[in-house]
């Protein structure tokens, strides 16, 4: 069974800086697209970055271009997201995901991921 485990959230002031990492159980973990959502308070989780099996693509919402990046060590198990330039709009719950390879969806679709872990609160205050 495959479980990830998010890690790295946290209250931080506008401008600061959070990195989430997501531990992710299995033996496979290197034949899963992954990405990481978010949900604010009332909202739909959204997608902020996603990273090919390998690592040598990945994508990012516009909102957050320039500012996260994100990364894997298949050596590991982690999937990370480094956050700089945290805004107070970036408040919100974030989850990593995995998705398994032959998927029709876009890696900003949430149908696409096939795991989730349980969410880490991020909270950026003005």
């Amino acid at each position: 069974q495959v479980q990830l485990v998010e890690s790295g959230g946290g209250l931080v002031q506008a401008g600061g800086s959070l990195r989430l990492s997501c531990a992710v159980s299995g033996r496979t973990f290197s034949s899963y697209s992954m990405g990481w959502f978010r949900q604010a308070p009332g909202k739909e989780r959204d997608f902020v970055a996603g990273i090919s099996r390998r690592g040598g693509n990945a994508y990012y919402v516009d909102s957050v271009k320039g500012r996260f990046t994100i990364s894997r060590d298949n050596a590991k198990n982690t999937v990370s997201l480094q956050m700089n330039s945290l805004k107070p709009e970036d408040t919100a719950v974030y989850y990593c995901a995995g998705a398994e390879s032959g998927s029709s969806y876009t890696v900003a679709s949430p149908q696409r991921y096939k795991y989730w872990g349980q969410g880490t609160q991020v909270t950026v205050s003005s």
